[in-house]
């Protein structure tokens, strides 16, 4: 089937993402009127690099969110992430070898967290909370202050360009492409399920302690992910560095359109939220706005993508009557 407008509308319509796209692009448009150098290839290219942290770590709290869990072990993960590349990707493990141990990292708190909630009943956000909290206590211990270094490779291939076009928009592009084909796969659908209706979907034969897992463990991935970039762009360690991602991941989640109830939402949704925030962040600079009114903004907007996310089902509807 032809990949036309009316469809794509349809998909962000049936996610959530409506509107958080048109708020997006007003925001841009804003912004480019107060700053013309925003389209240039240095611009954008700046843009994508300031959000694609938040933009992958967001991108795995939504697929637990979508489960009908919380997780809010994503700081902490990306805090070792970022102490352990900062201290072994120039010496004992080098570049592959640092981003080898972030992923084990990655996977092992998201298995833990998942095995947790879903084979003991642990409610998940008191059990994130605890990883969160541990994560960051390892964090320390492996490096106590600031300092540290990565490994010229690993800077250059995260904050570099391939042909003229940002790595890091790349890598949120292939993002979006593993997302668009998981989302339709037994295990994206059974996602969905779970955090829809847990026990219809346990009814209907679903595995719902392993798709528990599965959403975990992705998430735990991505932070990796994010903390691995995230150490590219700043060049060295900082176990106190992800402290402030918390709060702009969920409102991330919130103005994508995902419901924070589970089993409505996605991923590219989050994207965009991601990408909302960091405009906004550059908008307010260019309008001369104070950088303490940022939070004010963000709640605002946080509070007003959830009302209009609500009426996402209906708008859904509409659209797929008109199309019919």
């Amino acid at each position: 089937m032809a990949a036309t407008p009316r469809r794509y509308g349809r998909i962000l319509t049936a996610g959530g993402a409506l509107p958080a796209v048109i708020l997006f692009l007003i925001m841009f448009g804003i912004y480019i009127a107060h700053e013309p150098s925003a389209l240039s290839a240095f611009g954008l290219g700046n843009l994508v690099n300031n959000a694609i942290v938040l933009a992958l770590a967001a991108a795995g709290l939504t697929v637990v969110v979508l489960a009908g869990e919380f997780d809010l072990s994503g700081p902490g993960v990306i805090a070792i992430a970022n102490v352990v590349v900062a201290t072994t990707s120039t010496g004992t493990l080098g570049s592959a070898g640092s981003f080898a141990a972030v992923l084990a990292i990655g996977i092992l708190v998201g298995s833990l967290n998942g095995w947790l909630v879903a084979y003991l009943g642990l409610q998940s956000l008191a059990v994130t909370i605890g990883s969160l909290i541990v994560c960051q206590g390892i964090a320390l211990i492996i490096l106590p202050a600031p300092g540290g270094e990565v490994a010229e490779a690993i800077a250059y291939g995260v904050t570099g360009d391939f042909y003229g076009v940002p790595i890091a928009a790349l890598i949120l592009a292939g993002a979006a492409l593993l997302w668009s084909v998981l989302k339709n796969t037994r295990r994206g659908i059974a996602i969905y399920a779970v955090g829809a209706d847990e026990s219809a979907a346990q009814l209907s034969g679903l595995n719902v302690r392993a798709t528990k897992v599965f959403a975990f463990v992705t998430a735990g991935i991505c932070y990796a992910v994010a903390g691995f970039v995230h150490s590219a762009e700043i060049g060295s360690g900082d176990p106190r560095v992800s402290d402030s991602f918390l709060l702009f991941m969920f409102a991330s989640v919130a103005i994508g359109g995902t419901s924070l109830t589970g089993g409505r939402g996605g991923v590219l949704g989050t994207l965009v939220g991601a990408g909302i925030l960091t405009v906004m962040q550059k908008m307010l600079f260019a309008l001369g706005v104070a950088e303490f009114y940022t939070n004010i903004f963000t709640g605002l907007i946080m509070i007003a993508a959830i009302f209009f996310g609500q009426l996402a089902p209906l708008i859904a509807r509409i659209t797929q009557r008109s199309t019919a």
